[in-house]
């Protein structure tokens, strides 16, 4: 069974990816969820003194592990973003990451209705410093990139199902 995780920026069009796999059947997990994430007190990304820390939205790693370890009959898909996702990259078979230019995502990120996040202004400057530090660092830790700013949901959808060899539900 294919275990996929789909990661990338704020308003890049994970949760709708996820939620168009739930509806072709798929199992699809959203981990933007208190089931699966928690508030977290974490060391400051290049802390000097390693000493700094700062809350942050990370995964429940003994509710991944959990998730990641059950046996699934067919494909597992699993969206989020957090910082500490890494430690599972290898219980996963793929890593996609979801972009799109800056200009698209704060435009969706202006225009949802099913999540505040990133409607304030300091909201707004913390996902453009992510763009700059953490997107990068996807990017070289996925093995596959679309850019959902050209890409429709369909075809970003179809690929992910082709990836998962369950071309069945395309």
């Amino acid at each position: 069974m294919k275990k996929i995780l789909i990661t990338g920026m704020s308003g890049t069009g994970k949760s709708a990816v996820i939620r168009e796999l739930g509806f072709r059947g798929f199992d699809a997990i959203d981990t933007d969820s208190d089931d699966c994430s928690e508030w977290k007190d974490v060391p400051v990304f290049g802390d000097a003194s390693g000493t700094a820390v700062e809350p942050d939205w990370v995964w429940r790693e003994n509710r991944i592990a959990r998730l990641l370890d059950d046996h699934f009959p067919e494909p597992l898909f699993v969206s989020g973003c957090k910082s500490n996702q890494g430690k599972f990259y290898p219980q996963f078979d793929r890593v996609v990451l979801l972009s799109a230019s800056t200009d698209v995502i704060l435009d969706r990120i202006q225009r949802r209705t099913t999540n505040s996040w990133g409607k304030s202004e300091q909201e707004r400057a913390l996902i453009l410093e992510q763009i700059e530090t953490v997107e990068p660092l996807l990017r070289v830790t996925s093995d596959i990139e679309f850019d959902t700013g050209v890409t429709s949901l369909d075809e970003v959808v179809d690929a992910l199902v082709a990836l998962a060899g369950d071309d069945t539900r395309l």
